[in-house]
């Protein structure tokens, strides 16, 4: 079971990391850095927030806090990158911190405990905690990547109109077992 989560949560975090890189991929830096009011976010922002909150939370994960001292959460919600390269390169360097430690954990380490601002979790519920925390800002730049684009935006899962098909495809396939993403 063990071996199995650690694959699930990894292969789901390779997934939603490949909407948003679907997603920034589409965009100018204009686009990037738009914001519909002074109380939203731009992609760029959740780029930065998402980024930081990763490489805080899952660098020296048994001997840090996951909230380390050098982060400034208040300066993630301030677009402080210059073009788009720079806030692709700081995306990058978030996802790999949270990747690379998800493919060298051992299912030993799951039941051990990390510490989030003094708060104890067990390692899987550290992923899990992330693995709601990152879809849910995922799911606003891709909000606001549609809105952006409007009738040039193409889908990233099932296109409108398009489950029939998609379904009496998967429905033609012989029953299997594998994780959701695997054909993607």
């Amino acid at each position: 079971m063990s071996k199995s989560y650690l694959n699930s949560a990894l292969k789901q975090a390779n997934y939603y990391k490949s909407l948003g890189d679907k997603t920034l991929e589409r965009l100018t830096t204009a686009q990037l850095f738009y914001t519909v009011n002074s109380n939203s976010n731009s992609i760029a922002v959740l780029v930065k927030h998402l980024a930081g909150n990763m490489c805080s939370r899952w660098t020296r994960i048994f001997t840090e806090d996951g909230e380390k001292p050098d982060r400034n959460r208040d300066d993630e919600f301030v677009n402080t990158f210059a073009d788009k390269e720079e806030m692709l390169a700081y995306w990058e360097r978030g996802w790999h911190c949270f990747i690379h430690t998800l493919e060298h954990l051992e299912t030993e380490d799951l039941e051990r405990i990390i510490y989030i601002r003094n708060h104890g979790h067990t390692v899987v519920e550290a992923i899990n905690r992330q693995l709601s925390h990152y879809p849910y800002h995922i799911g606003q730049m891709v909000f606001i990547a549609k809105l952006l684009l409007d009738d040039e935006w193409q889908s990233l899962s099932i296109a409108k109109n398009a489950s029939e098909t998609y379904n009496h495809e998967k429905f033609q396939k012989e029953k299997s077992r594998k994780h959701f993403t695997d054909d993607l």
